[in-house]
């Protein structure tokens, strides 16, 4: 009896699993950079609770929600990986999260922001202006989950591994939030709807693409660091809470124009650099 026991694979483990049959994951999700994730998703909830107020106010506290959101879902990959806590389900609990804070909740405002109180010269051009806030909204909030879906199969850059393909849904996000927070006043020129809605199809296709994007994510935050590092950082904080329409519109601009600044820059380098055949000929 004994010898025969030897080599009977116990109850519950993989091996013994009926063939076809999906094993069972670990029940339970780690807490902290759930945590996180929570904050973020609540942020998304509260942008689009705002945006159905209808003030200014109310807008420019949307604006700050998406803000607020970025700001914790840069935190909660973080914690993640530095308490060796990441999981699958944490993964997909993120991006869900992401659709609603850094898709929807956007694609709202910039609707409720730039369409809504839009005064057309003539009735039909006016129903035209929604109709393209509406498709452009969509359009945003389509590249957004794809730009997730892509993320979550195939990751960073492959051959760099510190870099986004396309513009990663929080910066997108946060175009829209810096600018709404910024101007704070809804746009009433059907002339300049447009020029916002061009812009906001512009971030939706930049998200899309594969245009690299730095995702700083060589950042060794639990190392040692130059004394002039830490007071940069701290003079950027101070920028932000003393003039943040100005800084955070700043800092949205720089990056969505840094990816398409280097794009060019190696397409220019490209076609300066004598190919092979050339060089013999």
């Amino acid at each position: 009896m004994a010898l025969s026991g030897i080599g009977r694979l116990k109850a519950g483990s993989p091996a013994a699993a009926k063939p076809g049959k999906p094993l069972r994951g670990r029940r339970g999700i780690y807490l902290l950079p759930s945590i996180f994730t929570v904050a973020n998703l609540l942020c998304g909830y509260y942008a689009i609770w705002s945006i159905f107020q209808g003030d200014i106010a109310d807008l420019d506290n949307a604006a700050k929600a998406i803000g607020f959101a970025i700001l914790f879902d840069m935190f909660d990959g973080r914690v993640a990986r530095l308490t060796n806590s990441t999981s699958e389900l944490g993964k997909q609990f993120d991006s869900l999260a992401d659709v609603i804070s850094f898709g929807i909740a956007p694609a709202l405002l910039a609707y409720a922001w730039g369409v809504r109180g839009v005064v057309a010269p003539s009735g039909t051009a006016e129903l035209r202006i929604e109709g393209f806030g509406w498709l452009a909204g969509f359009a945003f909030l389509l590249c957004c989950a794809w730009r997730l879906a892509r993320f979550n199969i195939q990751g960073m850059a492959p051959e760099q591994s510190h870099y986004f393909v396309g513009l990663p849904t929080p910066a997108a996000a946060g175009v829209i939030a810096a600018m709404v927070h910024a101007v704070k006043y809804p746009l009433t020129s059907w002339w300049v709807s447009l020029l916002w809605l061009g812009l906001e199809l512009t971030v939706a296709v930049l998200m899309w693409s594969s245009v690299r994007y730095v995702g700083f994510k060589e950042i060794q935050w639990q190392r040692r660091h130059s004394s002039l590092a830490f007071i940069l950082i701290g003079l950027l904080i101070a920028a932000i809470v003393l003039y943040s329409e100005e800084v955070l519109l700043a800092i949205a601009t720089v990056y969505l124009l840094s990816g398409i600044t280097a794009r060019l820059v190696r397409q220019v380098r490209h076609r300066r650099t004598p190919h092979t055949g050339d060089a013999h000929a």
